[in-house]
């Protein structure tokens, strides 16, 4: 016989790979597909955090992230969802702010409309298999940014997210203490 906790860390981790191919097969721009997608287990996790916090230390960050480097440390698994920044060459848009994608590409940091968007549809689609099999989870742009620094997606990944995974009585990643 096994308890639920001894098969809770696997089902997190079934439920995590589950949530990657539905990121993966979200609608796309163009059916252009620039999305990275990774899990990060404990150990990972543990380094993300501690970047998290040398951005508080060094830079100055917000207090948000050290709250979130220590949230993230009830998570076993943690989804991190990015995109690279590549301009879908559209002949009518301008929705970046410039007049086309020519113009666009001499500002290589800033992202085409469409690469949020679909990284938004393909982070909304990975939730949506974490809320049908109860999997507590949380959205964090302050996990992206410390994964980022730290290039862990590629250098070419400029928008990254992250959703810590949990399952516990009461969600880990809601009610946290004000930063």
């Amino acid at each position: 016989m096994k308890t639920e906790e001894e098969i809770r860390k696997n089902a997190i981790h079934d439920i995590a790979l589950k949530m990657m191919i539905a990121a993966r097969t979200a609608p796309k721009g163009k059916g252009i597909d620039n999305m990275v997608i990774s899990c990060a287990d404990e150990k990972t996790i543990a380094s993300i955090s501690a970047k998290m916090m040398e951005l508080v230390d060094k830079r100055g960050w917000p207090h948000s992230f050290a709250r979130d480097a220590e949230n993230i440390l009830a998570a076993p698994y943690m989804l991190l969802l990015g995109s690279k920044i590549n301009p879908m060459r559209l002949k009518i848009c301008d929705m970046c702010g410039f007049e086309n994608c020519d113009e666009k590409d001499k500002h290589p940091d800033i992202p085409c409309v469409f690469n949020t968007g679909d990284l938004g549809i393909a982070i909304g689609s990975a939730v949506s298999v974490a809320m049908d099999n109860r999997v507590d989870n949380r959205i964090m742009y302050t996990v992206g940014q410390a994964v980022k620094e730290m290039n862990l997606l590629g250098e070419d990944v400029k928008i990254i997210y992250g959703i810590p995974l949990s399952v516990s009585s009461k969600n880990p990643f809601f009610d946290r203490k004000p930063f």
